[in-house]
């Protein structure tokens, strides 16, 4: 049920807001009365982020054959998927079970802040890993002398400082704004769009400055990792034995994969919201997907792909297993 509060907000079609200290957040518009259930599958899937992303973090330091570029930016996407799994769910899943609806503004912008950010660190390291198969089968003997610890570090804390620096002028501009036509954000987390369509005042600074920031970070790195997986088939397909093409290709898919998952369904969720006609639950659900099922995917994609991954898991979960019957007796 919808509590009386947040019902009188979605009627006040004629009230202004001066610089509101408190907006609602909806859930899932038109689903509210299954949003509970709903908060079920979406709790199992950032059960399973959690899960397999802390696994890697703790499985890639500790394994000596996976300190390697690849499985380091790996690593890196792991905290990262960890971040957002933290910066969405708690607040989703309490407005789903809780009816926990309203959120300070300046806590809401930090939420949107965390969430933006985190997206757009994801697609630099997606962009780093292309980068680092591109070298690794177009110039394989260069591939240790190139992708050096303090390049890993230097790129790393580029594709950081690249999404705070820009996405972290998207709640200033928002706390500019002085007058809202309404406080009650129509999403189940704090999305920069969202709480644009609230303001009362002109926001072609901040709608164009949103679609600047989507292109130069989600454009710019699907572009290069485009480019780079060009090149990586043309080398590819040059290679005289089958076995050596397939080899080659073995070593991408699992990359593949995840760089599809993330940009297919960002961009869906992207221009749903901007240009598309789709319903407002149909749009939440496709972006909340968008945040919580990459998170849950990688570590599942690349724990199949990889043999050391897979093994150090094995070992893991038979130690428990060994620990529990031991601790029966």
């Amino acid at each position: 049920m919808v509590s009386k509060g947040y019902s009188s907000l979605l009627g006040s079609t004629n009230v202004s807001y001066l610089n509101p200290s408190t907006v609602v957040l909806v859930g899932i518009p038109g689903l509210e009365h299954v949003q509970f259930w709903i908060g079920f599958p979406f709790f199992g899937i950032c059960l399973v982020a959690l899960l397999g992303n802390i696994y890697l973090l703790i499985i890639i330091p500790t394994e000596r054959n996976l300190h390697q570029p690849m499985y380091i930016f790996l690593a890196v996407l792991a905290a990262t998927d960890l971040g957002l799994c933290v910066a969405i769910a708690p607040k989703m899943l309490a407005i789903f079970w809780f009816d926990s609806f309203s959120m300070a503004f300046d806590v809401c912008l930090t939420q949107l802040f965390f969430i933006h950010a985190l997206q757009g660190m994801e697609s630099g390291i997606l962009l780093a890993m292309a980068y680092d198969r591109y070298v690794a089968i177009c110039d394989p003997l260069r591939h240790t002398s190139i992708l050096t610890p303090f390049f890993l570090v230097w790129v790393t804390l580029l594709v950081a400082i690249r999404a705070m620096v820009l996405v972290g002028i998207l709640p200033i501009l928002l706390k500019r704004l002085k007058n809202f036509h309404s406080v009650v954000i129509v999403h189940s987390y704090c999305e920069h769009m969202a709480v644009v369509k609230l303001a009362a005042e002109d926001v072609h600074i901040n709608k164009s400055y949103g679609l600047f920031v989507a292109f130069a970070i989600l454009g710019f790195d699907m572009i290069f990792v485009f480019i780079s997986y060009i090149l990586i088939f043309q080398a590819v397909f040059r290679l005289p034995q089958k076995e050596a093409r397939l080899k080659a290709f073995n070593t991408c898919t699992a990359h593949i994969v995840v760089f599809l998952e993330f940009y297919i369904l960002a961009f869906f969720s992207f221009f749903s919201h901007r240009f598309g006609h789709v319903s407002p639950y149909v749009h939440i659900l496709l972006s909340t997907i968008y945040l919580l099922v990459p998170p849950a995917l990688n570590p599942i994609v690349y724990g199949v792909k990889t043999k050391e991954i897979r093994r150090r898991v094995t070992q893991i979960c038979i130690i428990k297993f060994d620990s529990q019957q031991r601790y029966n007796k």
